[in-house]
């Protein structure tokens, strides 16, 4: 099955709970009626430079990869999140495609020690996953918003306990946006949505990706 049938899969088993559908329904209603998605970064824009803390404790800089060709920049919500963990999945599978393009993959979390390293289902996956402490990168790149009531109370009940997932109290999330960035670090193609049932599938980021690469005009 392709990722998007796989998400879909997964949105209608857990929408079958009344509660799930009326958690999910006021995140996509909220964020699509605040004008949320106008503050996010738009492609040709610069991307928020950045130094994070990987899943080892050791510091990775958006400017050490991007020496070496384009990035892709993942954010995702949490080891806890079906969703993300079918989107990772479908990354990694597609990740020797990723590399002959020249690129690098870099997965960022709010979430940080044990619970950033369980994001990571395969150790010997050649990617990163980041700590963005305190949603500093999501903030900048627009893409992080304050959890509604029901939601938050949702994941409160299933044990999901976003502060101490987060080291803070600020109960932010990000929606799951990808960029790719070109090799001066600006955006040349993103996916963002308000729904966080919906991910940028590797055929679309392996498209994004070509076409960076391809002849130049003029």
């Amino acid at each position: 099955m392709s990722l998007d049938e796989l998400l879909k899969a997964e949105r209608e088993r857990r929408n079958a709970s009344e509660a799930m559908r009326v958690a999910y329904e006021e995140v996509v209603s909220t964020l699509g009626t605040n004008g949320f998605l106008s503050n996010v970064l738009a492609e040709d824009a610069p991307f928020p430079d950045f130094v994070l803390p990987d899943t080892d404790g050791r510091l990775v800089a958006l400017a050490e990869h991007l020496d070496r060709g384009p990035v892709i920049v993942q954010f995702f919500r949490g080891a806890w999140c079906p969703y993300c963990r079918l989107m990772l999945n479908a990354l990694v599978t597609a990740l020797p495609q990723i590399e002959e393009a020249g690129a690098t993959l870099l997965a960022l979390t709010p979430e940080i020690g044990s619970w950033a390293r369980a994001a990571k289902q395969d150790p010997s996956a050649r990617f990163k996953v980041l700590s963005d402490v305190d949603c500093g990168v999501g903030l900048a790149a627009g893409v992080v918003f304050r959890i509604p009531p029901i939601y938050h109370a949702l994941l409160s009940r299933a044990g999901v306990d976003i502060g101490d997932r987060h080291g803070n109290g600020a109960d932010f999330l990000p929606v799951p946006a990808a960029f790719v960035l070109d090799r001066d670090g600006r955006v040349a193609w993103r996916f963002v949505d308000v729904d966080f049932t919906r991910r940028a599938s590797p055929a679309r980021i392996l498209e994004a990706l070509q076409r960076l690469n391809g002849p130049r005009q003029g």
